[in-house]
């Protein structure tokens, strides 16, 4: 269902707010569960991590230099003191964001899954290009785990959807901005 209203100022310009029919509108009070984000148990590993770190050394480190830039007097005029509270809310905002990352996270272990030759989330697969013939490996992983540099690409990317749920020997068309490119399904692995 979509409402489309106008808005007046030098310009009219013509908005819509559209709801989707799975989500609707939430009555006051309602309480909505949390969407979990799945993540491969390595990508949960990093992250937890990552918040040890930032629990145990970096924060310590940025409570040490605020008390010392407050030591130096005036914080009105205190660059240093500015700094190491710019610095202490990232840390804050990075830690709660890890947190909730961390308490609504689907964890998947591939090699857990009875995928049986399927491609499904967190399964590593090597394709060949046949325009180019050149080989490539991915491993399907959500979305704060992608970086295609080290072969992770996010399951909601063009080329992942193309891939989920077909086997080894299978050919996956993806549609690509250049055009549908073709890749030949070599191997499927859950690593």
């Amino acid at each position: 269902m979509c409402f489309y209203f106008n808005i007046r100022t030098h310009k009219t310009r013509r908005y819509a707010v559209c709801l989707l029919p799975q989500t609707g509108v939430p009555e006051y009070g309602e309480k909505r569960p949390m969407q979990k984000i799945p993540l491969t148990v390595r990508g949960a590993e990093l992250l937890k991590q990552e918040l040890q770190q930032l629990k145990s050394v970096a924060r310590p480190e940025v409570i040490e230099a605020i008390a010392e830039a407050r030591s130096h007097g005036d914080l009105s005029e205190n660059a240093e003191y500015e700094a190491a509270k710019e610095r202490q809310g990232f840390i804050e905002g990075r830690i709660s964001e890890l947190e909730h990352k961390l308490s609504v996270a689907h964890i998947i272990n591939p090699t857990e899954i009875h995928a049986e030759g399927k491609i499904v989330f967190g399964t590593t697969v090597t394709l060949e290009d046949l325009e180019t013939e050149e080989h490539v490996t991915y491993q399907i992983v959500g979305e704060d785990e992608a970086d295609i540099k080290q072969g992770k690409i996010y399951v909601g990317s063009p080329i992942a959807r193309a891939l989920i749920g077909k086997e080894e020997g299978d050919t996956a068309e993806v549609q690509a901005p250049g055009g549908v490119r073709e890749y030949d399904i070599i191997e499927v692995r859950y690593i």
